[in-house]
């Protein structure tokens, strides 16, 4: 499989690096860490940042899943990405995943109106404001299209609101509300705390009708300056 070459991706990693040197003159960082499970078996973890400059937002993340089958690895999962957004809409991304030993490569900048994007569906020119399945941000919920950072896919999505509930983060229980988000691959489900908005699960289905749950570790706090970390106890 041929790897995409983007020619914008020497501006993009200098204004990563930019960005992320001027994040602590801005507004504190946010992390998530979620223990992620595939029918209730630990296979691995997914990490995502977040730093602020002015309007601009980076969040860089990283997912690893070993899934194994008699102490054999049966499936490797690693997935890297950067994202800049400014003003709520995405200007820009540089994400790598190896899905056993599948590769794909997405990049994209926002540029005249539109977000130029290059991945193995090969080059396009997306319309109007473009968003990710950024679960970290709530705004999504309104959204109609998403792309999806590992395909380059542009996906129709519906979000319906299901309901209220409690939800352990951190070994806390937390009034969350649930969201069921409707895209090409099934539907997943969302949890966000009914008290900011704050991404705190999520559900989705894999093959062979098996399903993933992320457990969140590490949420933000609700004043943005503190992390909910889970006890060690």
């Amino acid at each position: 499989m041929k790897t995409c070459r983007w020619k914008g991706i020497s501006t993009l990693t200098a204004c990563v690096i930019a960005l992320s040197a001027n994040a602590a003159d801005g507004l504190p960082g946010k992390q998530w860490q979620f223990d992620v499970a595939l029918d209730d078996k630990p296979i691995g973890s997914h990490t995502f940042e977040l730093q602020h400059d002015g309007e601009k937002q980076v969040l860089t993340t990283e997912a690893s899943f070993d899934v194994k089958f008699l102490f054999v690895t049966a499936f490797r999962y690693r997935h890297q990405n950067t994202e800049i957004w400014n003003d709520g809409c995405l200007a820009s991304i540089d994400a790598s995943t190896d899905s056993n030993g599948d590769q794909f490569d997405v990049r994209g900048e926002a540029a005249d109106g539109s977000f130029d994007l290059l991945s193995e569906k090969g080059s396009m020119a997306l319309p109007g404001c473009v968003q990710t399945f950024a679960y970290w941000n709530p705004a999504i919920l309104e959204s109609k299209k998403l792309l999806n950072s590992q395909t380059g896919a542009y996906e129709d999505v519906t979000v319906t609101l299901e309901g209220r509930e409690q939800l352990a983060v951190a070994g806390e229980p937390v009034d969350a509300l649930r969201y069921r988000l409707s895209a090409q691959a099934g539907d997943i489900l969302l949890w966000y705390s009914s008290a900011d908005n704050t991404w705190i699960g999520l559900e989705a289905p894999a093959k062979g009708g098996r399903k993933l749950r992320y457990q969140a570790v590490v949420v933000p706090d609700r004043d943005a300056s503190q992390q909910m970390v889970a006890s060690s106890d």
